[in-house]
């Protein structure tokens, strides 16, 4: 009996932890029933592990905090972190992503459009070898007009990057503690995950999934948070929009060398019959001016970016953190 009891303890010290990541903003009415959710899904699917499940708050204006605090009083396997600012959709994930401790990581959103019951699925592959298990979507319950944008940003995306792109993938999958600590050594300030997973990810599983309605409260993604994920995208993997600009400036150079020939050809040609006027001259200067401004627009995308590289900021400043280990 006093071996068999040495056996179970034995089991009991081998037996690994898997992280939970949750990145909430304003998610008071989802934050108790997630909880609940997920530490019900290990008691019921996934016993043989421990659990983590640590949230981090992007500055929350309503009482989220006040619920994660009572969250973790109850509960010492779930843990918070307090950002002292909003720092921004995506390095607050990428941040929290480092703080875990598990074995492997499960990054969820907090409006349960990321189904719960697919978290078992994952442990299973990653019990197979796979090292990243990621839930790609292949139908929706949002809007179906921004699915259908997504998709067409998703295709254009994969044609123009010399990096492979994962269409419908939101960062919500499963990351092994080896790409986790990859991901710290990177030192990336303007962390692009989706991205990253693609380019740097060894072997990968993809699992189709619907993407459910967001339970309660509203969406944080209005057109100027979609438009800097696009940007981010778009200038951390592709060339194509300087190539653009060099191309289609020397294109638009020559045509306008041409029409210029062409019509002092002409005036020479009929000095007293042909009125060039001013028509002609200001289309051309304002189809110039607007070309020269659509570009060095974009090109300020890129230099904006590699200006917050270089800079080299910290991603997230901590206010707070709860039931973590000194």
């Amino acid at each position: 009996m006093e071996n068999l009891g040495i056996t179970h303890k034995m089991r009991d010290a081998m037996k690994k932890t898997i992280s939970v990541l949750v990145p909430t903003y304003n998610e008071q009415e989802n934050v108790v029933p997630l909880a609940e959710a997920i530490t019900s899904t290990f008691k019921k699917d996934l016993p043989e592990y421990d659990y983590e499940l640590v949230f981090i708050d992007n500055d929350s204006k309503d009482d989220t905090r006040k619920l994660l605090r009572e969250l973790c009083e109850k509960d010492k396997g779930i843990k918070a972190i307090f950002n002292a600012k909003n720092f921004g959709q995506f390095n607050s994930p990428y941040y929290g992503l480092q703080q875990t401790t598990g074995d492997c990581v499960i990054l969820v959103c907090a409006d349960f459009q990321d189904p719960i019951d697919m978290l078992p699925k994952f442990v299973r592959e990653w019990e197979q070898g796979y090292k990243i298990v990621i839930g790609k979507k292949t139908t929706s319950r949002e809007n179906k007009l921004m699915y259908l944008i997504r998709s067409i940003y998703y295709r254009m995306l994969r044609k123009m990057s010399d990096v492979e792109q994962i269409e419908h993938f939101t960062g919500f999958g499963l990351y092994d503690r080896s790409f986790i600590d990859v991901l710290v050594e990177l030192k990336d300030p303007t962390p692009f995950l989706r991205g990253i997973v693609a380019e740097l990810g060894w072997k990968r599983k993809e699992i189709p999934y619907e993407q459910q309605k967001r339970r309660a409260g509203k969406t944080k993604n209005n057109f100027y948070r979609l438009y800097d994920a696009a940007m981010l995208s778009f200038t951390s993997y592709t060339k194509i929009g300087l190539r653009l600009a060099t191309f289609l400036g020397f294109g638009v150079a020559m045509v306008s060398f041409a029409i210029a020939v062409f019509y002092i050809v002409i005036k020479f040609m009929h000095w007293a019959e042909y009125d060039m006027g001013m028509a002609s001259v200001a289309v051309g200067l304002f189809f110039l001016g607007a070309v020269q401004l659509i570009f060095i627009g974009l090109i300020g995308e890129y230099i904006l970016s590699m200006n917050q590289r270089i800079m080299n900021r910290p991603l997230v400043i901590e206010e707070e953190r709860i039931n973590f280990d000194k």
